[in-house]
């Protein structure tokens, strides 16, 4: 039996253990990218601006201390003070870019009717602290589950089953789209989308399903 087809069966071992935690949370997905506010999507997007080099975890305690208005009103030192508190490892700078992001607030349900390859063009272009893996993890997070949050976990997973060679250490359109096909392979073996196998890959390793 190869990896894939080996990983492929650990992760139906859990399945019918982890399918109540992945449904309720896609289901929160689809409510938000179907009826949230600009400022409760703006919040999201700050989610995953902090979820950057840091962890699901810490990001919803952040979230959750923040709350949706203080994404949109906190100064740039306040934001800083709670992120620290929290132990962010860089509580200024996303601070910072939280700030300088408040002016797509009223644009962002525009931007997320793109086409999934637009919208994340238009995201990594426009928004501070948000790469094309952060932009996946957005639109994952509204409920577009037909992208992949490349992290270092699935990149890991991505090279242990034989899909890719090697683990990248950064990002280009072209470097993440084709590593994302490879990620679909995987998500069809398990017959479910992308943004729904993450989820399972996580509870597999953490026991838990974040976001």
């Amino acid at each position: 039996m190869g990896r894939l087809e080996d990983f492929i069966l650990k992760l139906k071992a859990i399945e019918d253990k982890a399918k109540p935690f992945v449904e309720e949370r896609i289901s929160q997905f689809k409510v938000l990218g179907s009826y949230g506010s600009e400022e409760e999507l703006f919040s999201e997007l700050s989610f995953c601006v902090l979820t950057a080099n840091w962890s699901a975890n810490g990001g919803i305690k952040a979230q959750d201390r923040i709350g949706i208005l203080g994404f949109v009103n906190y100064s740039q030192d306040e934001l800083a003070g709670i992120l620290s508190d929290l132990g962010h490892r860089f509580p200024h700078k996303r601070a910072e870019f939280i700030v300088k992001n408040r002016y797509l607030i009223g644009k962002l349900r525009e931007i997320t009717s793109l086409s999934l390859l637009e919208a994340r063009k238009e995201l990594v272009k426009e928004a501070k602290g948000i790469g094309w893996k952060e932009a996946s993890h957005f639109l994952r997070n509204i409920g577009r589950l037909e992208v992949a949050i490349l992290d270092r976990h699935i990149l890991k997973v991505l090279n242990e089953v034989n899909l890719i060679d090697e683990v990248p250490k950064g990002w280009t359109e072209k470097r993440y789209l084709y590593i994302e096909e490879r990620f679909k392979e995987l998500s069809s073996a398990f017959n479910k989308l992308p943004g729904e196998t993450d989820l399972y890959i996580w509870y597999l390793i953490k026991g838990k399903v974040e976001k």
